[in-house]
């Protein structure tokens, strides 16, 4: 019998894990942001971002957290860190910004304790 790849009763501090609860609580989220992966749909985020947020549905709450660019917050509704890293190349904010954002740090900071100093 194979055993189980994490314990549930030992939760990771401050970690995400994206489960079926996550998956259903960000559905109209991953929707977006994998809409993102065809470019007619990235110019239209970037023509009217309001209209195409609700094209899918979102949420106040939802929008809010875009808007802002609260990766961290998104995590927490439900976004899949995969699709969320097409919304965030797509408002400029590419995996470095993201992880620095995410962190609570300047980009030149986090940048800093990245072994390719070139990345974006």
């Amino acid at each position: 019998m194979a055993l189980p790849q994490r314990d549930r009763t030992r939760p990771i501090a401050d970690s995400h894990v994206f489960d079926l609860r996550l998956s259903w609580k960000g559905y109209r989220i991953n929707k977006l942001c994998n809409s993102l992966s065809e470019a007619a749909n990235r110019d239209a985020y970037r023509a009217d971002e309001e209209a195409y947020m609700t094209r899918f549905g979102l949420s106040d709450e939802q929008k809010a957290l875009i808007r802002a660019r609260d990766f961290t917050g998104l995590l927490d509704a439900g976004a899949n860190i995969y699709f969320l890293l097409k919304l965030g190349v797509v408002t400029g904010n590419g995996l470095y910004v993201m992880g620095a954002r995410m962190r609570g740090e300047s980009y030149e900071d986090f940048l800093a304790t990245r072994n390719d100093k070139g990345a974006v």
